[in-house]
């Protein structure tokens, strides 16, 4: 059987490393409800971050929707979002009781386009919540500009982003709250599990009392809360691959530069390298099939014949799911960037241990397909 190349893999601590790391657990049994990994992570994670306060949760999702759950918005409330993402974002407002309006991304980076969000602007915004697509940080400048103006929250979806800076900070350093993915596909991961990040000391207080509960002490619960707590096997793995996490980059960044040796400049493709003031943390490469003879959908065929797994990511709109199809987009228009990147755009495989020769293989299949 031909070995399958996936489009990602998850990153691994050494297998005695991690043992070590649970083996407290053991003789404590304290397994969950903020334990001493808990803790520990947690502190790390502010540190690591530059964030003053950090709130684990499970997963990713749970941490963007109880932010906005935090902010306490009148029910149907617009936020001003992008519908070039992961379904989570989306679902995180709607859950809510609030309403996506879809603004159209940018050209270079395909991060939500600040120029468009005057025409989504209506007296019921309340909120802008932006994608660090791919881990490109988005125009915190020009975002944070528009909310000033207004009044409105920023809230970033910085699921890809871990590990990544702008202009030398870190991402949870944007806006009023950011949230940072740590699913097993990550750059950074705790198997499951995902992080809210603010320097609002009442908005962190409230996301823990969402996430467990409110339960103050045993016999007070002061708010409605729910269960989204991060339990101590998750943490433990968040210790450990925080260690490792600078050279998994490194690796990454070999493995990205491959990548645009051999395909950058070929007329009709268009990578998307890091921008200037970006420390990247490579975790996605992103090809864009524009006006060339092969299809993003037929090198994707090629390439799955092969054993090789891309991906259409992101594809389709949000904007064109079912349940969100009679949503307004900004200004009641459509958003054709976000569209026409979202059928062309193909994440190849990249992982840190992903030899270069089959990087290699997979350019040439590509390639093969423009000749």
């Amino acid at each position: 059987m031909v070995d399958q190349i996936p489009v990602t893999r998850s990153s691994m601590p050494p297998f005695e490393e991690y043992c070590e790391e649970i083996k407290e657990l053991w003789r404590t049994h304290w397994l969950t409800n903020m334990g001493a990994k808990h803790e520990e992570f947690r502190a790390a994670l502010e540190g690591y971050l530059e964030c003053p306060r950090a709130v684990l949760c499970a997963n990713g999702h749970l941490a963007l929707e109880n932010i906005l759950a935090a902010m306490r918005f009148p029910a149907g409330s617009e936020v001003l979002t992008t519908p070039f993402t992961f379904a989570s974002t989306t679902h995180a407002i709607v859950r809510n009781g609030l309403v996506p309006v879809f603004c159209d991304i940018r050209e270079d980076n395909y991060t939500l386009d600040p120029g468009c969000l005057e025409k989504a602007l209506t007296a019921r915004t309340v909120a802008v919540l932006p994608v660090h697509v791919y881990g490109n940080p988005c125009d915190t400048d020009a975002i944070g500009s528009f909310a000033r103006r207004h009044g409105l929250k920023v809230v970033y979806d910085a699921a890809h982003a871990f590990g990544a800076r702008y202009r030398g900070k870190s991402p949870a350093r944007f806006g009023d709250a950011a949230m940072f993915s740590f699913h097993a596909t990550k750059v950074f991961h705790t198997i499951e599990g995902g992080v809210a990040c603010t320097a609002d000391g009442c908005l962190a207080d409230a996301l823990s009392d969402l996430k467990n509960f409110g339960i103050h002490g045993e016999e007070s619960v002061t708010a409605v809360g729910g269960n989204a707590k991060m339990n101590e096997f998750q943490a433990a793995m968040g210790i450990c691959n925080l260690r490792h996490l600078d050279g998994e980059i490194a690796k990454r960044k070999t493995v990205f530069e491959r990548y645009m040796e051999r395909l950058d400049g070929i007329p009709g493709l268009r990578p998307c390298p890091p921008e200037k003031d970006v420390a990247s943390n490579y975790a996605y490469f992103p090809l864009l099939f524009d006006g060339v003879r092969a299809t993003r959908d037929g090198a994707a065929s090629a390439l799955a014949a092969c054993g090789i797994h891309p991906r259409k990511y992101f594809h389709p709109l949000t904007s064109d799911y079912e349940c969100y199809r009679d949503l307004p987009t900004a200004g009641g228009g459509k958003t054709p960037v976000a569209a026409r990147v979202a059928r062309n755009i193909l994440t190849l495989p990249l992982y840190p241990d992903l030899p270069l020769a089959d990087v290699d293989r997979i350019c040439d299949i590509i390639l093969s397909g423009i000749a």
